[in-house]
């Protein structure tokens, strides 16, 4: 990341509307999520947003174009824990992860229980509210997460962290991975079973709503199950990283409104990540031109607002980020 932040010096000096480009671009690598999910698309936009162009070309009408001289590119992956281990193994510069598992990894925590604690993570900004969608075969008879005993559910990817939330879940509601008939599969292959009569239920945590499921719906008819009652309550009370939600009625054919539980989808970074660097990263997620491509390329770019992007944060900011913020009139000092 050193080599990353010598590289930035020099492309800072050259604006995006001019002069000569940078010998050698910044490269951001950004840890996402799988393609079906609500991560991989976001990320997608804002690798946009953040990306620098060399000329006036490049940049269109833009001001600021993202970071001169930065190309940031959004990798799909298994999701937060396989991003959170990515970056620390320094095979990305920027992940997404929802801030229990962030939590978690920087405690030493739950999964990560007996690791050595991240505390070399550090927070740009939280980004959304992501529910946990338990999506089962509408006609199926399941209308409670007492009724997945026996059945055949997938709790998503090792590495995701809806593995980690299903499992909490269960927990919850006094049922064990023993009690089902257990898969481990990405919301889009287990949409594929389900159409194909060989999965009943399936885990998704993401921003609603979420793209496979939209697609899936004409043709693979599928309900919500709630996540409420006096479990839930005791599961917020044990884990308070979690919070309450509605998905709204409609959100995906049918569906009728569906309480269940949420986290934060978090940006995260190293903490030797250079200060100017993460600064620009910042100021260019919440730029003018990030703006436009978050409204106008996913539904839930909506509700990715800079007056958010504090809430619900548990680790120490990044200082460029802090810096950012603070100049922004956020943070008090």
């Amino acid at each position: 990341m050193a080599a990353a932040a010598l590289i930035l010096a020099g492309a800072a000096a050259t604006p995006c509307a001019g002069g000569a480009p940078a010998a050698e671009p910044v490269v951001l690598r950004i840890g996402t999520g799988g393609v079906g999910g609500t991560y991989y698309p976001i990320g997608s936009l804002i690798a946009a947003g953040l990306s620098g162009g060399s000329g006036p070309a490049d940049c269109g009408n833009a001001s600021p174009c993202g970071i001169p001289g930065a190309i940031a590119v959004a990798q799909a992956s298994n999701g937060s824990v396989a991003n959170v281990e990515a970056l620390r193994a320094g095979t990305i510069e920027i992940g997404f992860a929802q801030s229990n598992v962030i939590d978690w990894a920087y405690n030493a925590k739950a999964r990560f229980q007996g690791q050595e604690p991240a505390r070399d993570l550090r927070v740009l900004a939280t980004l959304y509210s992501e529910s946990l969608h338990l999506v089962v075969r509408r006609g199926a008879g399941m209308s409670s997460v007492a009724a997945l005993r026996g059945k055949r559910v997938s709790l998503d990817e090792p590495g995701s962290g809806t593995l980690d939330d299903a499992r909490e879940v269960l927990h919850a509601f006094d049922l064990a991975e023993g009690d089902l008939v257990t898969e481990y599969v990405k919301p889009d292959l287990g949409i594929a079973r389900m159409a194909e009569g060989r999965l009943d239920a399936f885990f998704i945590v993401a921003g609603a709503p979420i793209a496979t499921l939209l697609e899936a719906a004409p043709r693979t008819p599928f309900t919500l199950v709630p996540i409420d009652g006096p479990p839930a309550d005791q599961l917020l009370h044990r884990l308070p990283f979690y919070s309450r939600t509605v998905i709204p009625a409609g959100t995906y054919p049918g569906t009728p409104g569906t309480p269940t539980i949420a986290v934060g989808a978090q940006l995260v970074v190293r903490a030797d990540l250079d200060e100017r660097l993460g600064y620009e990263i910042t100021r260019a997620l919440w730029s003018e031109r990030t703006r436009k491509l978050l409204d106008g390329g996913h539904p839930k770019g909506h509700e990715i607002r800079r007056e958010n992007a504090l809430h619900g944060i548990s680790l120490p900011l990044h200082p460029g980020a802090e810096r950012f913020y603070r100049e922004a009139g956020m943070l008090d000092g």
